[in-house]
């Protein structure tokens, strides 16, 4: 599995694209990859209402890398399914690595 259309260098740090499902019975990151959209599919609990399901789509993210909530932000997509989100302190291989890792084995949407 190619995760990379999901996820891009910038000077602040990793970009990586997401596919938000909000209203999910459980909060799962990460639930999948998207090849067509080639994005990182999260699946929230929270309602797409009053950010619930950005600052939760911030904390799985932050879990999950065991990292600082601090250092995950959203810079697009604030109120849409597709969101990128900036994560700081970790290298590009230690996110492709964890993602693929997790990934491997799971059905891809296409």
């Amino acid at each position: 599995m190619d995760i990379k259309g999901a996820i891009n260098l910038s000077k602040k740090g990793i970009l990586l694209k997401l596919h938000v499902m909000p209203g999910s019975s459980q909060s799962v990151f990460p639930s999948g990859y998207n090849e067509w959209r080639r994005s990182i599919e999260i699946k929230a609990k929270a309602e797409a209402k009053e950010n619930k399901a950005n600052n939760e789509v911030i904390h799985k993210i932050a879990e999950y890398l065991d990292i600082s909530e601090k250092d995950i932000c959203v810079v697009s997509g604030e109120k849409s399914r597709e969101k990128t989100v900036l994560i700081k302190n970790l290298s590009i291989g230690t996110i492709c690595k964890k993602l693929e890792e997790s990934l491997n084995g799971l059905q891809r949407v296409s």
